[in-house]
């Protein structure tokens, strides 16, 4: 695919210099054998298929974004992660990005011994290196998207990860990414409600794609949810999962919010 330039082209810059300099420092060998060691991955896409009438949440540990600057600077990810789970989060997506999102990859460590439930890299993920450090750090799942990779790329990543164990949420924004996603046999699909060109958020952008898809894979909605009503009308659309960073992040009361987000 072709990638939608600004700051995504920039972030993906940056990326590929960053890989190149973890690899440096870590080799895909050492990283092997620390995969070698670890008990399987959770199910993450179990965790993701809701019952009837349900909605599934995946919960982002955000610091920061390009578009909104940093949103909490005091976070503590642990105590966040921690929250999360105990009000009843099914996943947490941890950001990972360093330069544009505040992160960093040794976040996942302390937020997988502090939850039970599945953890998800978000990351901007072009490079098979980037899976073994993802499960070596304690990852369940990563974060694979359409508008950054060629068809090929995006297959032989997914591919990957499986065999490493991880889930791959295949993100999309436009129809044609909603092609190339299901020509690659994808069972999470992410329809990402903000634009990569212009960081606008749009509900409808999901509402729009949902219909294009078919019956079988896990559908997550992400980006732009502040309501239980905002989630109640993709959930009512098809959507059976959303994921939700800033609305969280930004909330006084976690619990209260994760509960209003999933149970209407």
């Amino acid at each position: 695919m072709a990638r939608p330039g600004g700051i995504l082209d920039d972030i993906v810059r940056d990326t590929r210099a960053e890989v190149a300099r973890r690899k440096a420092a870590a080799p895909r060998a050492a990283l092997a054998r620390v995969c070698a060691a670890l008990p399987p991955a959770r199910e993450f896409e179990a965790a993701l298929r809701p019952a009837a009438g349900e909605v599934r949440l995946i919960a982002e540990v955000k610091k920061a974004s390009p578009s909104r600057g940093v949103l909490a600077p005091d976070l503590d990810p642990v105590a966040l992660a921690r929250a999360y789970a105990g009000a009843g989060a099914h996943a947490i997506s941890v950001l990972t990005d360093e330069r544009y999102f505040k992160g960093s990859l040794d976040l996942l460590g302390p937020i997988r011994a502090a939850v039970d439930v599945p953890l998800l890299r978000k990351d901007f993920t072009l490079d098979e290196y980037q899976l073994w450090e993802s499960r070596a750090a304690g990852a369940d799942a990563v974060l694979l998207i359409v508008a950054i990779l060629e068809p090929a790329l995006l297959r032989d990543l997914a591919a990957a990860a499986k065999g490493l164990g991880l889930a791959a949420l295949v993100e999309c924004h436009t129809a044609a990414e909603v092609d190339v996603a299901l020509a690659a046999g994808s069972r999470i699909l992410g329809l990402n409600n903000r634009d990569l060109r212009t960081f606008v958020t749009r509900i409808e952008t999901t509402l729009e794609l949902l219909p294009l898809i078919p019956p079988g894979p896990v559908v997550v909605s992400e980006s732009g949810f502040f309501t239980g009503a905002e989630v109640r009308r993709v959930a009512a659309a098809g959507a059976h999962a959303v994921l939700v960073g800033e609305g969280l992040v930004t909330a006084r009361d976690v619990a209260a919010k994760i509960r209003e987000l999933i149970r209407g």
